[in-house]
């Protein structure tokens, strides 16, 4: 990846090979917080694995995979008792929309970032996610391309150790 502090974009290293990725505007920091549009530095571990049935089929991971359903959203609320954890939509507090129209979340892997502990403004909504056309800045999530994001979900299990900064 690229240095805390540094550009918006970045690399994985897997098997040798480095596949391009988008972080966030504000580059890769150690004290991520809501809103700040960095990716937050340390050492993650995947938790589970989304996917647009409608989209595709279940990508090929050891992780735990859930097909998502059109009402699926993700709390980015820092008041909300449900912040940095799905919800149900339509959902009062604020909150990120999982089944998108831009194709972002066909594939989504949520991480362990500000899980357990769950601190107030940490950070949420942390993913690897389909980056944009031309790799534009992200929120603060990891973002692929569709294949390389393919290709990374094949060597995932819950045991794996995502090491950013």
């Amino acid at each position: 990846m690229t240095r805390p502090g540094a550009r918006a974009r970045g690399w994985v290293l897997l098997d040798g090979r480095a596949l391009p990725v988008a972080l966030g505007p504000a580059g890769i920091r150690h004290a991520k917080r809501e809103g700040d549009g960095a990716t937050p530095a340390g050492s993650w571990h995947p938790l589970e694995l989304r996917w647009r049935p409608d989209r595709g089929r279940r990508p090929a991971t050891a992780l735990p995979a859930r097909p998502m359903r059109p009402d699926d959203g993700w709390c980015d609320a820092p008041g909300a008792a449900c912040y940095n954890r799905p919800v149900r939509r339509p959902f009062r507090a604020s909150h990120e929309e999982m089944w998108r129209q831009d194709g972002l979340y066909d594939l989504v892997v949520i991480l362990d970032h500000n899980q357990r502990p769950r601190t107030a403004r940490g950070g949420s909504a942390v993913f690897l996610h389909i980056a944009r056309p031309g790799f534009p800045p992200t929120a603060g999530c990891i973002a692929f391309r569709p294949a390389d994001l393919r290709r990374v979900l094949a060597r995932l299990g819950p045991r794996t150790r995502i090491e950013v900064g």
